[in-house]
């Protein structure tokens, strides 16, 4: 009987340990906001990297950044890990004007990725864009 409580004091005790980590590294992991300038002087560094746009279909097409991948932000939860399997790669991400980039950098994180970068929109993106397909 007593090994019996010694074994359920230990057991809580581990299991209460491992849950105070979990609630650490989940607390831990965020996205950083960024300029479009810092963005564009990483990206110019040669790092291999994902440029992420979350805005419309109909908006890609009319313009975006040149390399840039489309996942539309309300799409983002169930599509980034077939598109990004690599929760370590850096990603940029943007949309029109930063509000869905935010919001979709904080799913990303959620997911567990650890690399996301927020620079806002495309509104504030100085350095050149395509359009059509």
């Amino acid at each position: 009987m007593i090994k019996m409580k010694h074994f359920a004091v230990l057991a809580f005790i581990f299991i209460s340990l491992f849950a105070s980590c979990v609630r650490i590294n989940a607390q831990q992991a965020e996205y950083r906001k960024i300029s479009a300038a810092e963005a564009y002087q990483m990206m110019s560094e040669g790092n291999d990297f994902i440029l992420l746009d979350v805005r419309t279909e109909e908006e890609f097409v009319e313009q975006r950044i040149d390399g840039a991948i489309l996942i539309p932000d309300n799409q983002i939860r169930i599509r980034a890990q077939r598109v990004l399997p690599d929760k370590d790669k850096l990603i940029f991400v943007y949309c029109r004007s930063g509000v869905r980039s935010a919001n979709a950098a904080r799913i990303l994180v959620s997911l567990g990725y650890v690399n996301v970068y927020d620079f806002g929109g495309i509104l504030d993106w100085t350095y050149g864009t395509v359009s059509g397909l």
